[in-house]
């Protein structure tokens, strides 16, 4: 292999072949990368003690960290034209790095900054990783989104319960003993990744269809996301907050609430892309947004054994869609994914920061239950406007 432009072709000879081995090595730098993005919620009790900051406010920290999410589009072009491998391989270290050392902050802005700096880097990672991912994909880009997104999804189970570990043996100030294991998923990637990119093959006279598909697929898209993911943002924010401060759990019973609904999260991950690849993206999305508000539903209400069941329905649920999202969009924009996949994921934190803040708002106005519940009936609002996205070429058929 001699550049990233020969890699691409190659792949696009074999379609239909789907490369394990170059998947699962991109998952893997996922997965260890996202471990590390996922320390911020639980820590949110102990920032909120440290730092003395409202609901409000500490809701606003994870924003500081999606804010750079407005990178995402350009990170995306460049990796279409230029390649950028190197900001995916290196990200897993440079985040884990500076996730760790949250621990010292002495503020909410020197905490808030730090969280901005880690932010960028999850976007540099964010953008071209799935465009890799597609190219490597054959003809199956609804599997390989899912293993990519059950890599995160995984990640964002073992977040919680590392973060947990670190702070009983050392504390915050102690937790910049785990990035290690950033640094040594990165000599991992530079060794088999150094040569594999995510750049297109460039095609020329089509730039005004493009910009037409771009306007089909993120329209209605945005307005689905903003609707839906009030959910999905709430639980993966607040679940700790709320297990603690409003049903009195404790702080190691709550980490482990929120890890089951991310493991959960795996097989939802795993099986919402590849079932989308045979009944259709809409039909996935309306499903999961369907049943996802009504647990969530029963969640709030519900007490004892009878959550366990609950929020692992709500994380195989709630958390299947992102890869049918990010199939849909490659599928539509085959020869510009990665400045797609930057438009999306910018869409998708931007939007998530601003649930964030709006469930956060009403946690402060009326309490994370009621809260919580006006989330679910919001996501439902999702449902008609599903309808409109567009159909794949696999599932022109569905009726959605």
């Amino acid at each position: 292999m001699t550049s990233g432009a020969a890699v691409v072709q190659d792949n696009s000879k074999s379609t239909g072949s789907f490369q394990y081995g170059r998947i699962l090595l991109i998952c893997l730098g996922h997965f260890v990368h996202d471990i590390y993005s996922a320390f911020i919620a639980p820590l949110l009790p102990l920032l909120i003690d440290k730092l003395g900051l409202t609901l409000l406010m500490a809701g606003s920290l994870p924003v500081f960290m999606q804010s750079p999410s407005l990178l995402g589009p350009l990170i995306g072009y460049l990796a279409d034209r230029f390649s950028v491998r190197y900001l995916v391989i290196f990200a897993p270290a440079i985040t884990a790095t500076l996730a760790t050392l949250i621990g010292f902050m002495p503020s909410y802005g020197t905490a808030a900054l730090l969280l901005f700096c880690v932010g960028v880097n999850i976007m540099a990672f964010h953008a071209p990783a799935p465009a890799m991912i597609a190219h490597v994909s054959g003809g199956k880009v609804g599997r390989g989104m899912s293993f990519f997104m059950a890599s995160g999804e995984l990640a964002r189970t073992v977040g919680p319960l590392l973060v947990g570990f670190g702070v009983a043996e050392w504390g915050m100030s102690g937790l910049w003993r785990l990035m290690f294991f950033g640094w040594l998923a990165s000599a991992v990637l530079f060794w088999r990744l150094r040569d594999v990119s995510a750049k297109r093959v460039p095609r020329k006279g089509k730039s005004k269809l493009a910009l037409r598909r771009f306007a089909r697929v993120f329209a209605p898209l945005f307005f689905v996301m903003l609707l839906r993911n009030m959910a999905v943002s709430s639980l993966g924010i607040f679940m700790v907050v709320y297990l603690v401060d409003a049903r009195g759990y404790e702080l190691t019973l709550a980490t482990g609430a929120l890890a089951l609904y991310e493991f959960s999260g795996v097989g939802g991950a795993l099986a919402g892309g590849t079932l989308s690849d045979r009944i259709g993206r809409r039909r996935m999305v309306a499903g999961a947004a369907l049943i996802s508000a009504m647990l969530m539903l029963l969640f709030v209400h519900t007490e004892g054994a009878l959550l366990v069941p609950i929020l692992i329905a709500l994380g195989l649920t709630a958390l299947s869609v992102s890869p049918v999202f990010l199939a849909l969009v490659q599928d539509q924009l085959p020869e510009n994914r990665a400045t797609a996949n930057g438009l999306f994921m910018s869409f998708a934190f931007g939007i998530r920061a601003l649930n964030v803040l709006m469930v956060g708002a009403l946690g402060d106005a009326l309490g994370l239950q009621s809260a919580f519940i006006a989330a679910a009936l919001i996501s439902l609002l999702s449902l008609p406007i599903i309808a409109t996205l567009p159909a794949t070429p696999a599932a022109r058929h569905e009726d959605l």
